[in-house]
């Protein structure tokens, strides 16, 4: 005979509620103790730091299609107020006039050399050959459409040149595109989730993930761990977990700002979280075996993060089957969702979203004048992004689980948001 259950919903739906509400809390007080031990000054916005010693830099910038951007990109890498760097670009193969515009643009900078490719080789092979090709021990990665704050190399040296197990720093990562619904809301979700998150992680010791928009790295680190896989879908998500279970050290610098495009349309969007939620995954299962050692320890609240993050998809995905079915056929009691609709919780949920932001306010007003104006737009982001992040939880672990290593991850061009307003933020 079957064992009696009052209702086996009622613990997936208090998880399906609990789990969110728990993370935004210790997010945010992550955040808020990271803010007060690091970030906070009197005298309001903290001073570009006097460096002991100003090591020669290597600013590696990998392109492919980039001719709409690498000119500002490269532009803005020149303005750097460092003395000592030098740049090298990638051509991976560009069918546009990528190539040609880098040429021209290394006539114009003496600082510039660029590495051409005639194959598609992928980011991490383009990273690898320009680690290879500088002489420094020092690299700054941002991508062809990126443009990077003066001042942030300064800052990121900061970390370097003070910490001897640093092996890799990530800057902050400011939205350009936002001239549709799905480029405000991002504005916040750079604020109030991933910079809020990063803080938070690094309150407790591990980051999930570096930016690979814009980070930096220590050669010598690198080249313990065997530079970055080019079979892995995001190399920046590899890199960070391989460094850490070598007991390297990831910082995150908060004035180290990068202005970036992003997807401003729903295709563009669910492919560049479709490949982020894939790559997490992959990350996991082929470093799970490494977790069991008790050096790695530090590293297990990332991978628990991640794992009840991916077992909370799979709840709302069974859930919502549940009820689907439940529309058209009778269910057993305890297998009857009373409804999918949010009801108080998700008004709960909603208030700690905008609670988030408005922390997020106190916290990166300081290096984004004008962020209120994205409040209103953050009460949309559970009905958009929580959507979405769910739907790709859910289809990139059986990817990651099918997916033959060894294939190799090459570049496919982005959606770089609404080209008339790819400047907006400026």
């Amino acid at each position: 005979m079957m064992p009696h259950y009052d209702s086996l919903i009622e613990p997936m739906l208090n998880f399906l509620f609990y789990y969110p509400l728990f993370m935004a809390y210790l997010w945010m007080v992550g955040a808020l103790y990271y803010y007060y031990r690091f970030e906070w000054r009197k005298g309001g916005v903290a001073e570009v730091p006097e460096l002991s010693s100003y090591p020669a830099v290597t600013i590696v910038v990998p392109c492919h299609n980039e001719a709409a951007n690498v000119n500002d990109t490269i532009a803005a890498v020149m303005a750097q107020k460092y003395p000592n760097f030098e740049v090298i670009a990638i051509n991976d193969a560009s069918t546009d006039t990528t190539g040609a515009d880098l040429d021209a643009l290394a006539e114009l900078y003496p600082r510039l050399r660029v590495l051409h490719f005639p194959v598609n080789q992928g980011k991490a092979m383009g990273l690898r050959m320009a680690a290879l090709a500088s002489p420094n021990e020092f690299l700054i990665c941002i991508d062809g459409d990126a443009m990077l704050d003066p001042y942030a190399t300064t800052w990121i040296m900061h970390h370097f040149i003070t910490g001897a197990r640093v092996g890799a720093v990530t800057g902050n990562p400011r939205i350009r595109t936002r001239s549709t619904l799905l480029g405000k809301i991002q504005v916040g979700e750079f604020s109030a989730i991933i910079g809020m998150i990063k803080r938070a992680q690094r309150v407790y010791g591990r980051v999930f993930t570096v930016s690979g928009v814009v980070s930096a790295f220590r050669k010598s680190a690198l080249h313990q761990v065997g530079y970055w896989n080019v079979d892995m879908v995001t190399e920046d998500i590899d890199v960070s977990w391989r460094l850490q279970l070598s007991h390297w050290d990831i910082r995150y610098e908060p004035n180290a700002l990068c202005w970036i495009l992003m997807p401003e349309t729903f295709r563009g969007l669910w492919k560049q979280r479709l490949r982020w939620a894939q790559g997490g995954a992959e990350t996991a299962l082929r470093y799970l075996r490494a977790m069991w050692r008790w050096k790695s320890r530090r590293m297990w609240p990332v991978l628990l993060e991640f794992c009840v993050s991916v077992l909370w998809s799979y709840t709302m995905l069974v859930v919502a089957v549940l009820w689907t079915i439940g529309m058209f056929w009778s269910l057993p009691e305890y297998l009857q969702v009373p409804s999918m609709i949010p009801g108080w919780p998700g008004a709960v949920l909603g208030m700690t979203c905008l609670l988030q932001f408005a922390i997020s306010l106190k916290i990166d007003g300081r290096y984004e004048r004008g962020l209120g104006k994205g409040y209103y737009w953050m009460v949309w982001y559970p009905l958009f992004f929580w959507m979405i992040n769910l739907c790709t939880s859910i289809v990139a672990l059986p990817k990651a689980l099918l997916k033959r290593r060894g294939t190799r991850a090459i570049w496919v061009s982005p959606d770089r948001g609404v080209a008339e307003h790819a400047r907006g933020g400026l």
